[in-house]
């Protein structure tokens, strides 16, 4: 079978007794950076369970990498890497003992888990922290070692669940650097599930928005940014009459905010029509702002708590194809990051 795509998903159905938790997700997303976003509770972590077989589904089928789990599960695992939003260290490891034991467990003989589980910690910029107990990181170092565990069998799909959580904007940063290195360097496809817009967006070509089980979008984020209302929001003290009346004139549908700005409808594709004529009819505005893009309006529409999207957003599109940072004065952080390790044969 054709790996066109490195996730598909057709009617995909979970429920907790009576709560359904993913509602017919129909989903094929090629490879690439994905990022998986929604807010906390939205069915992201499960959906990723779900896929891994961690948890079971109720309904509908799944394929990773051109491959039915249902058939060949444990055979498709071997070639996905996971790190859990929870800690999954085992107590009393060292770090290079325990990425060395994942790799064992995705069935690598132990001399080679533990020389690629050394590249894979030089990679994420563990250094001599490697041989303490992982028990004694802090957050910043076990989101690495977490990655490290996820890379160390050379997958050809990662999933990453909320890598940037409890850190400092600082040890964020390095975290979503890594990540991006992991697709550019790599070419293994990444799927970043978070709550915050600004991670999938700094590293994702693609993305998923999730809200109460249901899938609200998917397309590129490129597509996402492209698409907007031909909408205007206009901050005005004074001509107000005037402008709703040449509103009127165009037939332009408006209304009053409750801060006090005008929005319209314009119907253009950019702004020029409007500074246009509000230029000719003598009015000027403190502020004119586009609509948002498809992407932030759904994000802002689900984050704002009503979990679904904006009535006249775009439906789902097809698919087109801590405190602590993680550095410390041993860690091997100077000059340029190793480049990612080649599988040796």
């Amino acid at each position: 079978m054709p790996e066109s795509y490195v996730i598909e998903t057709r009617g995909l159905l979970k429920r907790y007794g009576q709560q359904t938790v993913l509602d017919d997700v129909d989903l094929a997303i090629p490879a690439g950076a994905i990022g998986l976003l929604g807010p906390n509770g939205a069915g992201k972590s499960t959906f990723i369970k779900c896929l891994l077989q961690l948890q079971n589904k109720d309904a509908g089928t799944v394929s990773l990498l051109g491959n039915d789990i249902d058939a060949h599960g444990r055979e498709t695992r071997k070639r996905i890497g996971y790190a859990p939003e929870q800690d999954c260290h085992i107590p009393g490891m060292a770090g290079c003992e325990y990425v060395t034991y994942c790799g064992e467990l995705a069935g690598m003989p132990f001399e080679a888990a533990r020389q690629r589980a050394h590249e894979m910690l030089d990679f994420v910029g563990m250094g001599q922290e490697r041989y303490r107990k992982v028990d004694t990181y802090s957050t910043g170092m076990k989101q690495r070692v977490k990655i490290a565990q996820a890379l160390v069998h050379d997958p050809d799909l990662v999933f990453l669940d909320e890598p940037t959580n409890g850190l400092d904007p600082k040890g964020q940063a390095l975290i979503l650097d890594l990540i991006e290195r992991v697709w550019k360097e790599t070419s293994i496809s990444v799927v970043l599930s978070s709550h915050l817009l600004h991670d999938v967006d700094r590293i994702c070509d693609r993305i998923v928005i999730i809200a109460n089980g249901r899938v609200l979008a998917h397309d590129s984020l490129e597509n996402l940014k492209k698409r907007r209302k031909a909408e205007a929001e206009i901050m005005i003290t004074q001509d107000r009459e005037r402008l709703v009346q040449a509103f009127q004139k165009r037939g332009w549908s408006y209304s009053s905010l409750h801060n006090g700005n005008l929005r319209v409808e314009h119907g253009e594709t950019s702004l020029n029509p409007l500074l246009g004529m509000m230029r000719e009819i003598g009015v000027s505005a403190l502020e004119v702002r586009e609509s948002p893009n498809a992407l932030n309006e759904l994000f802002n529409g689900i984050t704002s708590g009503n979990g679904r999207s904006p009535a006249d957003s775009p439906s789902p599109s097809p698919p087109q194809s801590s405190s602590s940072s993680p550095s410390s004065s041993s860690s091997k952080n100077a000059g340029e990051p190793p480049a990612f390790p080649e599988t040796k044969q």
